[in-house]
């Protein structure tokens, strides 16, 4: 399957997320790298290059995914899933704290803010000071 992303996809899955990681809700225009075109399933693992299995991504999130799928959770020995922005709606999964801490209301949630590092020092001040200028989420 291809890797090549063509501009008017690309320029799609930015337009669809409102310009926004479809993962942790940054903004792009508040960042200082570019956000990435993610395959929500990899290539690897079967996934196409096609609109219902792309999603944007801010550099952390892309990066702390990879090419997982889902992860194992310390009370289970299942294997629970990321979010998928394409078939969930991120408040089922997720809720944002004053402070700037992420919560999750599903294991979905505590997977993907796992895995993702959702909650690292540096995300939650960022997220804190788009919180108190009104751009989060």
């Amino acid at each position: 399957m291809s890797r090549y992303i063509s501009e008017s996809l690309r320029r799609l899955v930015a337009e669809r997320a409102s310009f926004r990681c479809e993962y942790c809700l940054i903004p792009e225009a508040n960042s200082f790298y570019s956000f990435q075109v993610d395959h929500i399933i990899s290539i690897k693992h079967g996934g196409k290059t096609e609109a219902d299995n792309l999603a944007l991504a801010c550099v952390i999130c892309n990066r702390n995914k990879g090419s997982d799928l889902g992860t194992v959770l310390e009370k289970s020995d299942d294997i629970i899933r990321f979010f998928n922005p394409r078939k969930d709606q991120w408040e089922d999964h997720f809720e944002v704290t004053e402070k700037g801490v992420l919560n999750h209301k599903t294991s979905i949630g505590e997977a993907t803010i796992k895995i993702f590092d959702l909650n690292h020092p540096d995300s939650i001040l960022e997220r804190q000071v788009l919180i108190s200028f009104g751009k989060y989420p």
